[in-house]
């Protein structure tokens, strides 16, 4: 586990890695408490997906993935009330039969932010609004660190029993969107199951966006050696465990933002980075790299899908990264960067970073 500089008034953020193997997925049936499964679906809302993997192998991902428009993932933009999204046809075809994500613009800490998942909805407020809606909620923030801007969270099962109208909480709950939280808002909204006819979402002329896959081709690199030293498996193996696992993420990072410092010929002076890439020089080969990315409002349950069809189009000693970057790292603020590589060579084997930052 490795500390980060902190970089705010909250816990530092955290690097949690993991060595592992996974049996081949079935990707209509993917384990949901095994890694690296289990941390990819406990995500709330993806930003961005970033795949890494060699030039050669992407005709193969192509084929299976990239041309098939059918599992592009859609999302849409929508100005509504919380008040709306609780009421008519909205209400019981998307959140209490169907299954849909939401998230509310804004930013955790300054603004006040509403999220709806799996038929839950989170409410972050600041003192004033908490006050005026009258619900019941807890003190959001470490204990010590809520300054003198104290923010409150509030949760509902909105799929309970008890979420009907007529019902003593959630008439509270309607109240208060009425009185104190009914100011239109912009959202993020993805459909999970079917849509229903006719769609109640119509009404409210949202946006609709496609998070079509973007290609950087003809990245040529220096490529350090990727495999997993057999020292760092031993039980005395934890400080070239550290080391490795480190040093390989930093590459990776530096690879996913097109950095030059990891560009064949890039010749910048030592003064302004002392940056080289990992491992013996004598080990490094150049190579061609590529990187696919999608960006918009990705549900978890589409990445680990594309991750499962990923491993059976591959060959199996074939190296590649996969990362995610989670809307609630910005929101929300606790959310878990995600980033997987299969080491070349190793069939079944994972290293798996996983960059946390808990309030």
């Amino acid at each position: 586990m490795f500390s980060f500089p902190k970089p705010t008034v909250y816990q530092t953020p955290k690097c949690f890695v993991t060595y592992g193997m996974m049996s081949y997925p079935d990707p209509n049936q993917l384990p949901t408490k095994a890694k690296p499964w289990s941390t990819l679906l406990s995500q709330d809302y993806i930003q961005k997906i970033d795949l890494i993997l060699p030039e050669e192998l992407l005709q193969l991902v192509k084929g299976k993935i990239l041309d098939d428009t059918a599992r592009t993932p859609s999302y849409q933009r929508v100005i509504m009330t919380l008040g709306q999204v609780l009421e008519g046809d909205f209400f019981t075809q998307y959140i209490k039969i169907g299954n849909i994500m939401m998230l509310s613009e804004g930013k955790v800490g300054i603004d006040n932010v509403f999220s709806i998942k799996d038929g839950k909805l989170m409410m972050y407020l600041d003192k004033e609004t908490y006050e005026r809606a009258g619900l019941v909620g807890k003190p959001h923030g470490a204990k010590d660190a809520r300054g003198l801007r104290p923010r409150w969270v509030v949760e509902y099962d909105l799929r309970s029993p008890s979420a009907l109208h007529g019902k003593k909480g959630f008439d509270r709950l309607v109240y208060a969107c009425k009185n104190a939280l009914n100011t239109p808002t912009t959202w993020l909204f993805c459909n999970l199951s079917k849509t229903p006819s006719p769609d109640p979402m119509d009404q409210y002329c949202p946006t609709k966006y496609t998070s079509n896959p973007a290609l950087v081709l003809n990245m040529s690199m220096k490529l350090p050696p990727l495999g997993i030293p057999p020292a760092t498996l031993g039980d005395q193996g934890r400080q070239e465990l550290e080391e490795y696992t480190t040093e390989i993420y930093e590459w990776l990072s530096l690879v996913r933002l097109e950095s030059p410092r990891v560009k064949l010929g890039d010749d910048i002076d030592p003064y302004l980075s002392t940056y080289t890439i990992p491992g013996d020089s004598s080990e490094s080969v150049e190579g061609r790299l590529c990187k696919i990315s999608w960006q918009g409002f990705i549900p978890p349950s589409w990445a680990a899908n594309t991750l499962a069809e990923l491993i059976k189009t591959l060959p199996p000693k074939a190296w590649f990264s996969f990362s995610t970057t989670p809307f609630t790292r910005v929101a929300i603020g606790n959310g878990a960067d995600f980033t997987l590589m299969r080491p070349p060579s190793s069939p079944g084997e994972y290293v798996l970073w996983e960059i946390r930052g808990h309030e």
